[in-house]
């Protein structure tokens, strides 16, 4: 069956805004396990989905955990998420285009050309971020990843939201250094910024919106070591960007997204560039905040929250400086020392 394309408002000019390629595959996702084409306990792995759906995990993973918000889908100890609540006996069950009610050779969305290149050019620029102050030549970059100048464009200025690019005096892009004295900085404006959006997104929302959340921090305690870098960044995603997203106030959400790249940075150096903590990195932290956001303290949340924060840094710090002494110097066409 051929999906026709959901659409949002129209912007200014009168064009209709697609919808986000994760808020598809959600919809897909969605109406196969409530019609049962998907039949509940079966085993929902991020890789096959993407094949699937000729789509990359990243989208994959974001609708995931959007309908385990909704009940839809829920975790298990194994990898993946089981259709329907928990609780199910897990299923392995082979997904096909017709369960999910798509043509076999037919992307739930063309995918955009920057979505092809992004994973791999945010893992080159986190990891040149760490050594120095780089210069990225946008030309270059779409020759090395073959594809057009606008893809490239658009990768980088999405970097640049997240704190990772910036452009210099000349109009070139840089990438901004992730040095010791920076990441104090930004984690300085977090342990500021983040109790205070924590807060509002308390008073907006019931308490009970962070079981599911507790329910996987819990089960990742149990497991580590055994749990994949993937999982990590969805459980550090959880509460500094999910539960934060549910602050009324847009100001403070602007302020914290050039944050953003201390969570990309341990994304893709932790257990990898950076050796794997003997101890959980974080996971005790967080369920203790969602803890006393369960409980309804926001001023006991806010306090644990910042803690966290203060603690973090000192280990991001140790990650980066852990990283430019057992990694080689990156060694990329497109990529420069800047003077």
């Amino acid at each position: 069956m051929k999906r026709d394309r959901i659409e949002l408002p129209s912007d200014a000019d009168g064009a209709p805004r697609q919808a986000p390629l994760y808020a598809l595959i959600t919809d897909v996702l969605r109406t196969a396990i409530v019609s049962g084409s998907i039949e509940p306990g079966a085993v929902l792995l991020e890789g096959p989905l993407a094949e699937l759906l000729h789509a990359t995990r990243t989208p994959v993973r974001q609708a995931l955990r959007d309908l385990e918000r909704e009940g839809l889908v829920s975790r298990f100890d194994g990898r993946g998420f089981l259709a329907g609540p928990a609780g199910a006996e897990p299923k392995r069950v082979v997904l096909n285009a017709a369960m999910l009610g798509t043509a076999a050779a037919e992307p739930v969305r063309k995918t955009l050309g920057w979505e092809g290149i992004y994973d791999a050019v945010e893992r080159d620029v986190v990891h040149l971020s760490v050594f120095d102050r780089y210069r990225l030549n946008e030309l270059e970059l779409a020759r090395h990843f073959g594809v057009g100048r606008m893809v490239a464009r658009d990768v980088l200025l999405r970097l640049e939201s997240l704190g990772l690019t910036e452009k210099d005096e000349r109009l070139r892009w840089i990438v901004t250094p992730l040095d010791a004295q920076r990441i104090n900085h930004l984690y300085e404006l977090r342990w500021l910024v983040e109790p205070a959006a924590l807060r509002a997104a308390m008073a907006a929302h019931p308490s009970r919106d962070v079981q599911p959340m507790i329910a996987s921090l819990r089960r990742a305690m149990r497991q580590y070591p055994e749990v994949d870098r993937t999982g990590l960044d969805q459980l550090e995603h959880d509460l500094h960007v999910d539960f934060l997203s549910k602050c009324p106030n847009p100001e403070l959400l602007q302020c914290l997204q050039r944050t953003r790249c201390i969570l990309t940075l341990s994304k893709h150096v932790l257990g990898e560039a950076a050796p794997m903590p003997k101890r959980d990195p974080f996971l005790s932290e967080h369920l203790a905040v969602f803890n006393a956001v369960a409980q309804g303290d926001a001023p006991g949340a806010a306090d644990l929250l910042r803690a966290h924060l203060e603690a973090s840094c000192r280990k991001v710090i140790a990650r980066a400086a852990a990283v430019r002494d057992s990694v080689a110097l990156p060694d990329l066409p497109y990529a420069v020392v800047s003077p």
